[in-house]
């Protein structure tokens, strides 16, 4: 009976392949390091539902007196999409963290005020969000934050479409650009 033995030219392989675990934890757990957490948020889910391919165009005449002022929508999707609906409460000095998303969300302000900065922006420019106000995050990768600046609660009702399946959030480390 002949007894396997791993030879000489084959024990690199073997012990890369053995420490490929640990140095893929590594650069896990670095990049977990590099990402600013958010603090003082608390998420309540309101709804998750899956769709399919969506083609829908809106088109309203809003000034029956004027034959072109329309107001128009389109959304169009390729592939299984899932749409959140989420409320958000973020305490005084809370913060969301530095992140991105892979889809478009709306995001109402329900009460509070909402203080975004863009992670591409050089001069790092508050842009601030009232009561009863909304935003646009594009999403495809543009990292932003958004905190609460205010001495009250911030509350944000927030509306995300996405591939189906994806993670709706992704945190990023800050941008360096930004004090904070």
């Amino acid at each position: 009976m002949k007894r396997l033995t791993i030879s000489r030219l084959r024990r690199p392989r073997v012990l890369m392949l053995a420490l490929l675990p640990t140095g893929l934890l590594a650069i896990c757990v670095s990049a977990i390091a590099l990402a600013t957490p958010g603090s003082g948020v608390s998420t309540s889910i309101i709804a998750v539902g899956r769709f399919d391919d969506i083609d829908a165009t809106a088109k309203t005449d809003i000034d029956s007196n004027a034959r072109t002022d329309f107001w128009q929508a389109r959304i169009n999707t390729k592939g299984l999409s899932d749409l959140h609906v989420l409320q958000n409460t973020i305490s005084p000095g809370g913060t969301f963290g530095w992140h991105s998303h892979p889809g478009p969300s709306l995001v109402i302000v329900k009460s509070g005020t909402a203080t975004f900065y863009l992670g591409d922006d050089p001069t790092c420019t508050p842009h601030i969000v009232n009561t009863g106000s909304g935003f646009v995050d594009e999403g495809g990768g543009d990292v932003h934050v958004v905190r609460n600046e205010g001495s009250v609660d911030l509350v944000t009702v927030v509306v995300s479409l996405i591939p189906a399946g994806a993670t709706r959030r992704i945190d990023a480390p800050a941008p360096g650009n930004c004090p904070f």
